[in-house]
């Protein structure tokens, strides 16, 4: 896929994603057996250590927006990449939970970076609908390469050894490190990307607003958010709810899986276009959290059904939860671009990051404490707050959009009607 692409820089950042993805999925599939057979760790100090190391990430994420403004993004995207390779690595080398929490702290900090330099990097690069459309290619890149990651690592899975296991981890480091070369040389191979990545020689940089003290983008940092706790649903609720409280047969939860894997490739550019409009972005993530209430009642629902009944309104589930999934993340990128003053892209898109990095960290207590523990009323209490929070969200969107629009009127005339 990367090679494509035509834009060097796009073409290197999908090169980087993909290997980046490529790994990633081959470590989702063996960590936690790695963990607790590999290096001998109960699953509650997996969980325990995973959501200390989580929280370091939470703040690697807002630093690496400052970090970025003052370094260059392109830079910080390749330090931390290589970083995060290396710490992926040291994990065959964790013998004890202090090893493993350390060697997880450094995983997640560098996560954290990339997560940021990366879109640092659109949004100083790229104007207009072209940040949410590239950002939306880069993202089918990962969801794919995350899928064929997974699907390599069941060689290991299927030999279910410690040594095995081990071997896949080194895998993932080196797979990782290597995922730097295409970002190597950018500045020469791109004409202007260190002017424009190079945000500290600029005297207005040090005078641009602190996105803390921007209450829109906070606003819809935290509302986006909440949004974006959905993600657990796919990873920690789903998988849960299928198994111990549903009559459909346990190879559903890869299936869904898979649903939400293709729906993602298929129509998450799609989903992106037109988000660099304030309004339709607000649109998009309101669309996102009806789509969410709908999923959240077909999943209470699938609890009440024989097996076949069940695993039909799962899939349809799944769907709408990936179509909520395509339309939350165009949204949510589009308005994190536009909302952000341009003079100080790193530390809007690092504060950004952030409210991801602690939906992510979050979101799985979330559900695990509302839709696993209380059955259907929870998943009409989630529910019900990711739709609320989509229209909070569009109702921040069309304020912004409004305003921009009278400060844009020229003196002497009337602004157009809505």
């Amino acid at each position: 896929m990367p090679e494509l692409i035509r834009d060097p820089l796009e073409r290197a950042l999908a090169s980087a994603v993909a290997a980046m993805s490529l790994s990633r999925g081959m470590f989702f599939a063996v960590s936690a057996l790695y963990f607790t057979r590999g290096v001998g760790l109960s699953p509650a100090a997996v969980g325990i250590g995973l959501t200390l190391a989580g929280g370091v990430g939470v703040l690697a994420s807002y630093a690496g927006g400052r970090l970025s403004d003052r370094c260059g993004a392109d830079r910080v995207q390749q330090w931390a990449l290589a970083a995060n390779g290396a710490s992926l690595l040291a994990y065959a080398f964790a013998g004890n939970v202090v090893s493993f929490v350390l060697v997880a702290a450094c995983v997640s900090a560098t996560r954290g970076l990339l997560s940021t330099a990366q879109m640092t990097m659109l949004a100083r690069w790229y104007v207009g609908p072209e940040r949410v459309a590239v950002r939306a290619r880069l993202r089918v890149v990962m969801n794919v390469l995350i899928g064929i990651g997974t699907l390599l690592a069941g060689l290991a899975l299927v030999a279910d050894t410690t040594t095995a296991y081990r071997l896949t981890v080194v895998l993932v480091g080196a797979i990782t490190i290597l995922g730097t070369v295409p970002l190597i040389g950018l500045r020469r191979r791109v004409a202007g990307l260190a002017a424009r990545m190079d945000a500290s020689g600029s005297a207005e940089a040090s005078r641009g607003r602190s996105p803390l003290r921007d209450r829109t983008y906070v606003a819809s940092t935290v509302l986006n958010a909440v949004l974006a706790v959905h993600f657990a649903l796919t990873t920690v609720g789903v998988p849960l709810w299928v198994v111990y409280h549903t009559d459909a047969p346990t190879i559903v939860v890869s299936v869904l899986l898979l649903v939400n894997t293709a729906y993602v490739a298929l129509f998450q550019v799609r989903a992106s276009r037109g988000t660099q409009n304030l309004r339709t972005a607000g649109r998009s993530v309101r669309r996102a959290g009806l789509l969410l209430l709908t999923a959240c009642l077909l999943f209470a629902l699938a609890g009440h059904l024989g097996a076949a009944a069940a695993t039909a309104v799962l899939v349809l589930a799944a769907l709408a939860s990936s179509a909520a999934e395509t339309q939350g993340e165009a949204g949510g990128w589009g308005m994190a671009f536009e909302l952000a003053d341009p003079i100080r892209a790193g530390a809007y898109q690092g504060l950004s990051q952030t409210g991801n990095a602690l939906a992510l960290m979050l979101g799985p207590a979330v559900v695990t404490t509302t839709a696993i523990d209380h059955g259907t009323p929870g998943w009409i209490a989630l529910g019900t707050l990711f739709a609320a929070t989509g229209t909070a969200t569009a109702v921040v969107a069309n304020h912004a959009a409004t305003r921009r629009d009278q400060h844009n009127t020229p003196v002497g005339t009337t602004p157009a009607r809505i």
